[in-house]
């Protein structure tokens, strides 16, 4: 058997083989609740064989959104729409997962179709929370500094997202500190110039995400994982670097993190990032290594020969896609057709297998 097909255990829960779409927001949503486009497009991804489904960045606030059509868990109603997508998800024999995320300087902007920048408060944008008074760039909001009650009721939020995120029958939860994000944010110096314990130091600038997984981590069972998604590097100098990266996840592991989903940048405007297929992946091999923990590896993964040679290397656990799954919903089953590999296919469409 393949690597990619071999089936990977995560505290109770059995992933058939290593393939996860990743979050990809869909901009799609009214008022937080996810409708039919999110069930089709989430459901023909488990129909298409993949082990894992995430839901989009889904904001534990209101505030937390990227932009006013991003989905939410922050009230009843969202979770009673996320219950018909995750029964759905789970009926195809994968796992619905979802990642807890807050856009910090980066919500109240526009979907990428409709725009660039900052949503006017007067055109149904609000006031941007981070963790200092800078902007990202100069056509976003400009951020408000998060005090102690603000962080607190950060903290608070991602507890009560994960509780209904849980009852709504969500298997796996990711909480979100990438991407130039608001726990991205605390974590690198080139966003963070907080005085007080949430800034300066390491340990201060870790501070606010390791509240964050503890207090989820009280609320979600022993039995279901927890990942992890950080941007390994800001591809900026002076800024947050792999060698944090490592130690960040030494940190979380003891804290009950079971995966780190390994990325990297969308922190500063000012990043080089040297793009090509699996440009991420060694960041997610030197995690796993030096860090004694499960990593995810994402990133311009497209062939599943590429994907087999990832988990081959050992340079990580899974894999997550997410553009080639926009292209190929079924992308397990054509990979498991190219690697010669036996799988399973819906008797509704046997006559096209």
């Amino acid at each position: 058997m393949t690597r990619l097909f071999q089936p990977f255990q995560q505290r109770s829960l059995t992933l058939g083989n290593r393939i996860v779409v990743s979050p990809m927001c869909q901009y799609s949503a009214s008022d937080g609740v996810p409708d039919d486009w999110h069930l089709v497009h989430l459901g023909s991804r488990a129909v298409g064989g993949a082990a894992v489904v995430f839901t989009e960045a889904t904001a534990v606030s209101p505030e937390g959104r990227i932009s006013p059509e991003d989905t939410g868990i922050w009230n009843e109603a969202q979770a009673r729409a996320w219950a018909r997508i995750a029964r759905f998800v789970s009926s195809q024999g994968a796992i619905p997962a979802m990642q807890l995320a807050h856009a910090g300087r980066k919500a109240s902007t526009h979907a990428p179709w409709r725009g660039h920048g900052a949503v006017a408060i007067g055109d149904g944008g609000w006031q941007v929370h981070a963790p200092s008074a800078k902007a990202y760039s100069e056509d976003y909001p400009m951020p408000v500094a998060l005090d102690d009650a603000g962080l607190a009721r950060v903290v608070e939020d991602f507890r009560a997202a994960a509780a209904r995120a849980l009852a709504a029958g969500i298997q796996l939860i990711e909480v979100h500190a990438a991407h130039g994000y608001l726990l991205h944010q605390f974590l690198s110096p080139l966003s963070n110039a907080r005085d007080d314990r949430y800034g300066g130091s390491f340990d201060n600038r870790i501070r606010l995400l390791c509240e964050v997984i503890t207090v989820v981590r009280e609320v979600w069972p022993e039995s279901l994982p927890l990942w992890l998604r950080i941007s390994a590097t800001d591809w900026v100098e002076d800024g947050w670097e792999i060698e944090q990266s490592i130690e960040l996840a030494r940190r979380v592991r003891a804290l009950g993190v079971d995966l780190v989903d390994t990325s990297s940048g969308g922190l500063d405007p000012r990043q080089d990032i040297p793009v090509g297929p699996g440009y991420q992946v060694p960041f997610a091999a030197r995690i796993r290594k030096e860090a004694g923990i499960a990593t995810g590896a994402v990133g311009m993964i497209t062939e599943p020969a590429q994907a087999e040679a990832v988990l081959d290397a050992g340079a990580a656990d899974v894999v997550l896609l997410a553009r080639e799954f926009l292209r190929d919903p079924y992308f397990p089953k054509n990979a498991a057709v190219a690697l010669s590999e036996p799988f399973q296919t819906p008797e509704q469409y046997l006559r096209a297998w």
